[in-house]
């Protein structure tokens, strides 16, 4: 069984409200809203912390809102795949988890306030992009109980530095000196084994009614959401996502470094909506290649900043965690430490002037929304790239560059371009409206990159792709006809 010193939470995730903690409230609440699972999870691991220090019951409320932006057939079914997973993990656990869905816009509100009213403290996930800040700063401003923010999102605390980086070299070289400590704090598995709490007899009266509009039974054809935007065959939930960890350590990572960039070969991990919606944690990856590798920390190399050698892992194990932590968390350390990531005014000073100097530039064709979209286009290779993301919810890894690229190319402004690029990529996605979807689109303008040569029309000195070249280089065949008309 975990001691306290195991138990604990590394401070540099945790940040407090100013409202107090009631001791003499009923139970400590656990407001599940991006870490959407049941281990691996700082923030339920708080939430039990302080559980077991009032000697008090512990509650877990999962909501999924029906109004937030995109919101669709396929988001929704993917949390509420996540749910189903949610409720039987708890089950006989000393824990009262209850989902909500909501059925129609604002018949939630007042639901996490009420409960708060009955409860000691409230903790909940500290998640930096899309609409979850704002809506959990409006729910701490009306609560005079303590409210906790815990990220569980990386390796790395996000807030454990206040620097903003602007490349990926300098980000990776700073991890390697600082990330060493935060390697052997992760969360724990499963931080409800072995604890004994006393359990809440059911649902608090004061969300009794509301809680009965659970996962169970929903209809999503019921719910006010675009149906538009389908179901895709990638299901949601732990189950899912472990089952998808264990095909990738047993059957792709030898080959990851050769095949990832083969859209044939879908050589990827296919982590990212697993990782975006919270089914899986950062941390669980690690661990268990770690374990595949046989891997202990004393392997460390020296500071370099290199993207080989410092891990001390086979080649295709430091290209993956290459990915995972170096450039998905670049994303997360600009979305915690800056509130414009998502706008165009927060291109560096040079991809924004080369840009402008190029805005009139003839474009060879124009494309409106609907017509990309639709993937009509003259191009096959963009084509099939947004079939896959409008029938699949995903898009390859190395094409998702090229259909960025494209989109700059087909639109009369760059800013027209980005709006675009976040419109297509979070109406879609399953992995959008995330840090790394947002570092994705603005890489295409210039964010993370440097000034490259020749200067060209339209791009001016923001490095160019072409789809000739991308067939020149990667395997294509077998993906374009999966994807193409």
């Amino acid at each position: 069984m975990p001691t306290t010193a195991d138990r604990a939470v590394p401070e540099e995730r945790v940040r407090s409200s100013t409202g107090s903690i009631r001791t003499n409230a009923r139970f400590v609440l656990y407001w599940m809203t991006a870490s959407r699972r049941s281990g691996w999870n700082f923030g339920l691991q708080r939430a039990v912390n302080l559980a077991l220090e009032l000697g008090k019951p512990l509650m877990v409320l999962e909501a999924l809102r029906c109004d937030y932006p995109w919101a669709s057939d396929r988001t929704h079914g993917f949390v509420i795949d996540g749910m189903r997973d949610n409720a039987r993990a708890f089950e006989g656990k000393p824990v009262l988890y209850r989902s909500y869905v909501e059925p129609a816009p604002g018949a939630g509100r007042g639901l996490v306030e009420g409960l708060a009213d009955e409860a000691c403290a409230v903790v909940t996930d500290d998640f930096p992009s899309f609409f979850l800040p704002r809506m959990v700063d409006a729910v701490e401003s009306r609560l005079a109980v303590r409210l906790e923010r815990v990220d569980s999102n990386g390796i790395f605390p996000m807030r454990a530095t206040d620097r903003v980086f602007t490349v990926a070299h300098s980000f990776r070289r700073f991890l390697q000196k600082e990330l060493e400590p935060h390697l052997g704090r992760g969360p724990l598995p499963d931080p409800l084994a072995g604890v004994e709490l006393p359990l809440l007899p059911g649902t608090p009266a004061s969300a009794d009614d509301r809680l009965r509009a659970s996962h169970d039974g929903v209809d999503l054809a019921a719910l006010p959401l675009d149906h538009a935007i389908g179901s895709t065959p990638l299901r949601g939930g732990q189950r899912a996502a472990e089952a998808r960890l264990d095909e990738f350590l047993t059957l792709r990572l030898a080959r990851y470094t050769e095949d990832r960039n083969h859209p044939d070969r879908d050589g990827a991990s296919g982590f990212s909506p697993y990782l975006h919606f919270g089914h899986l944690s950062a941390h669980h990856v690690f661990a268990r290649l770690t374990e595949r590798e046989d891997w202990t920390i004393d392997r460390l190399g020296p500071v370099t900043g290199s993207r080989e050698g410092w891990w001390g892992m086979s080649g295709a194990a430091e290209a993956f965690l290459d990915q995972l932590v170096t450039w998905r968390e670049l994303g997360y350390n600009r979305c915690a430490l800056t509130d414009d990531y998502d706008r165009y005014e927060s291109l560096p000073e040079w991809a924004r002037a080369t840009l402008e100097v190029h805005e009139e530039d003839p474009r060879p064709h124009l494309y409106s929304l609907d017509e990309l979209a639709a993937s009509e286009t003259a191009d096959e290779v963009w084509n099939a790239a947004q079939t896959q993301l409008r029938r699949e919810g995903r898009l390859h890894n190395y094409l998702r560059m090229l259909w960025g690229k494209r989109i700059l190319e087909w639109t009369p402004t760059p800013r027209e371009a980005l709006s675009a690029m976040i419109e297509l990529n979070n109406r879609y996605a399953l992995d959008g409206r995330n840090p790394n979807s947002y570092s994705g689109i603005f890489w295409v303008l210039g964010r993370y990159d440097r000034a490259w040569g020749p200067e060209r029309p339209i791009f001016g000195k923001v490095r160019y792709m072409s789809s000739a070249n991308t067939a020149r280089k990667v395997r294509l065949r077998e993906y374009l006809t999966r994807y193409g008309p």
